[in-house]
């Protein structure tokens, strides 16, 4: 069960946090405790797997790339995250995910990848092939971004 103060962190967390000298203290002052509370309640979300992953959504278009393309691989099994790794680790790659896969569509890693072209993507995606050698794979071209938004779990309402 979470506190209230918990609650309160996890709403602050959940939309856009400005661009701020001290940022957890900015965060901390609106909802009324201060940025040691708030850094100590967050460490522990953290430690207690309640937050797993806290990260920026990065709007790709505005940042001056102009392409991008989710990579779906098929890689085996006992190669996952060896290769995952790897691929995660390259600038181009902002996400790096295993599925499940089906029958219908058998890859199982997925990784998006930005460039400033198509041809840019395409390189890239040649490159992870290379270094890994897995060279099943498919690259899914956005067309139109419809929605990009972050999970909202809480709202100042719940209280």
């Amino acid at each position: 069960m979470l506190t209230d103060v918990e609650k309160k962190i996890l709403v602050a967390l959940q939309g856009d946090i400005t661009i701020h000298p001290a940022p957890y203290a900015a965060l901390a002052e609106n909802i009324g405790i201060s940025e040691e509370t708030f850094l100590e309640t967050l460490k522990s979300l953290c430690d207690r797997n309640i937050i797993r992953r806290f990260g920026a959504t990065l709007r790709h278009q505005k940042s001056g790339f102009s392409a991008n393309a989710m990579g779906a691989w098929i890689v085996p099994e006992d190669r996952v995250e060896e290769v995952g790794i790897l691929m995660a680790q390259k600038p181009e790659v902002t996400h790096c995910y295993r599925r499940n896969p089906t029958n219908d569509f058998p890859y199982n890693v997925y990784t998006m990848i930005h460039a400033n072209s198509k041809e840019g993507c395409f390189k890239t995606a040649q490159k992870l092939s290379e270094e890994t050698g897995i060279t099943n794979y498919k690259l899914l071209f956005s067309q139109k971004e419809l929605k990009k938004t972050s999970m909202s779990y809480f709202s100042d309402e719940d209280d």
